[in-house]
């Protein structure tokens, strides 16, 4: 079994939405295996289908003046934000068991970070689905929410990087829990710029837990196979 992987560089959220739109179709007809998009976003906070007002506290107004969007999705969970120096990982997959799976994410997510020798990650997905995601002591660090349909996964993880994607967490309450902090690699290694590493590494390691033969897959070659399929 083949695990695409597809690194899509900076991409705003919305384009980024459509396209996972559509590779999920090409997926569920099994037009193409499992496939991971990897990338950054331009600033955006998405809402998921858990989310409370009170989790946005300033008004979209306030936070479109900052130059952040914000974006209503179906995935899981409630506001999270991406942006430059996060790591974004989209992996669009048939499962069976979506604990299993985000499980899976977690682990991956966790090897990934105890390479770049952040030792004390760990996924929380066993505390609740409120503390799902990759945490180093009492701050988090990775989040994961995800949207089923048809036995096919949408949406994913993402993982701090660099400290210019921690200050839009604290307009906000982040995943819904008040007094969290958002901590990064940057901030716990004081290595910045570790995109490169840290997506190749999540990968592999989402690979292996699936037990895939990882196959790197260039944006025009995914594009090629997306444009083949036919229209559900």
């Amino acid at each position: 079994m083949e695990l695409w992987s597809v690194h899509l560089g900076r991409v705003p959220y919305r384009e980024g939405l459509a396209l996972q739109q559509r590779v999920r179709e090409a997926r569920r007809q099994d037009l193409i295996p499992d496939t991971i998009l990897t990338l950054e976003h331009d600033p955006v906070y998405t809402r998921g289908r858990r989310s409370d007002p009170a989790e946005l506290p300033f008004g979209d107004a306030w936070y479109a003046e900052r130059g952040i969007d914000v974006v209503d999705v179906d995935r899981g969970g409630k506001v999270t934000y991406h942006g430059p120096g996060q790591l974004v990982a989209y992996p669009i997959a048939r499962v069976d068991d979506v604990m299993a799976f985000v499980t899976q994410l977690e682990d991956a997510m966790v090897a990934a970070l105890r390479e770049e020798g952040i030792a004390d990650a760990r996924g929380r997905a066993a505390d609740g689905r409120d503390f799902t995601g990759v945490w180093v002591g009492d701050d988090k660090i990775g989040s994961i929410g995800l949207h089923i349909s048809h036995g096919v996964t949408m949406h994913g993880l993402a993982i701090n990087l660099d400290d210019a994607a921690l200050e839009p967490f604290t307009w906000i309450v982040p995943c819904g829990l008040g007094g969290v902090a958002m901590t990064s690699v940057e901030a716990l290694t004081g290595r910045a710029g570790r995109l490169d590493c840290v997506r190749k590494r999540v990968t592999h390691h989402l690979a292996r837990a699936l037990d895939a033969r990882q196959r790197i897959v260039t944006p025009q070659r995914l594009e090629r196979a997306l444009t083949a399929a036919p229209v559900a």
